[in-house]
């Protein structure tokens, strides 16, 4: 009797968590977006390195294939730039592609603006990402989907044609973000114009402000965000050790004492052991 009674209630657990989910991603008040997912790039990431936030090798800059495109109202000018996004398929509209219960978590590291051909294909009010795998409809057949083939309307735009848009929609909304080790740093630019590329970053993952401060100096100074994830400084500090701080969207701030040594050159990457 014990045992039926606990299978009949492990049975009770995985309803009520399958209800739970479901209701949670139809429910636009709970925090989930309707949005449209697109597939560009290799599934190695090889097409997709660089882009519109600054990141060099999504690999080495901690966010490896997990990344995407995001359009123009959530990219939001870069500051959106190393934020997670949690996205889940929307079973009602094509439920013989899209895997229950699974979602996959995004970084945005990349910006694609729309193109006439694309803004035809989608809904008013939607939100648009173009994601680097095809986690949502397993296995993917090219039968079920449209290919665009625009022309760029721009530099940044280039690594966004031939898109493949998947015919299903899904959800999304934002998350925390994990990441393994610390933040780094990759100093750029040149004598009095140091060009900081900010990757790795946990938490909100958003940054919003960062200060420098070099080892001569006792006072910190506010950088300004160049584009995408990089912050830039007008101050020389060639041969200072340096130290940041970087605040998130929400608010939380953390320090990163002499990470940089006195000895660094341009070009160089640092790794920190901070993180949110």
């Amino acid at each position: 009797f014990s045992k039926k009674m606990a299978k009949i209630a492990s049975l009770l657990v995985a309803v009520i968590f399958y209800t739970m989910f479901f209701m949670k991603i139809s429910s636009v008040s709970a925090g989930w977006l309707r949005a449209h997912a697109t597939f560009y790039g290799g599934s190695d990431a090889s097409g997709t390195m660089g882009g519109a936030c600054g990141y060099g090798n999504l690999y080495t800059d901690g966010y490896k294939t997990n990344t995407a495109a995001l359009s123009t109202a959530l990219f939001n000018d870069g500051k959106s730039c190393g934020g997670c996004y949690q996205i889940v398929c929307d079973a009602s509209k094509v439920p013989q592609w899209c895997l229950r219960g699974r979602s996959i978590t995004i970084t945005a590291t990349n910006f694609c603006p729309p193109t006439l051909l694309r803004l035809v294909t989608m809904e008013d009010g939607a939100t648009h990402q173009d994601l680097i795998s095809t986690w949502l409809s397993l296995p993917f057949s090219p039968s079920l989907s449209t290919k665009l083939e625009s022309s760029p309307s721009s530099t940044k735009d280039q690594e966004c044609h031939k898109i493949v848009c998947l015919k299903g929609s899904s959800y999304c909304h934002r998350v925390g973000c994990r990441r393994s080790g610390g933040m780094r740093f990759t100093m750029n630019g040149r004598n009095y114009f140091e060009l900081v590329l900010i990757s790795n970053v946990g938490g909100a993952g958003e940054i919003s402000k960062v200060w420098i401060k070099g080892s001569r100096s006792k006072k910190w100074e506010t950088m300004s965000r160049n584009w995408g994830a990089n912050w830039q400084s007008n101050t020389y500090l060639n041969g200072q050790s340096l130290s940041f701080k970087v605040q998130l969207s929400n608010g939380r701030i953390k320090a990163a004492l002499n990470v940089v040594p006195s000895n660094w050159r341009f070009g160089q990457s640092f790794k920190s052991n901070i993180q949110f």
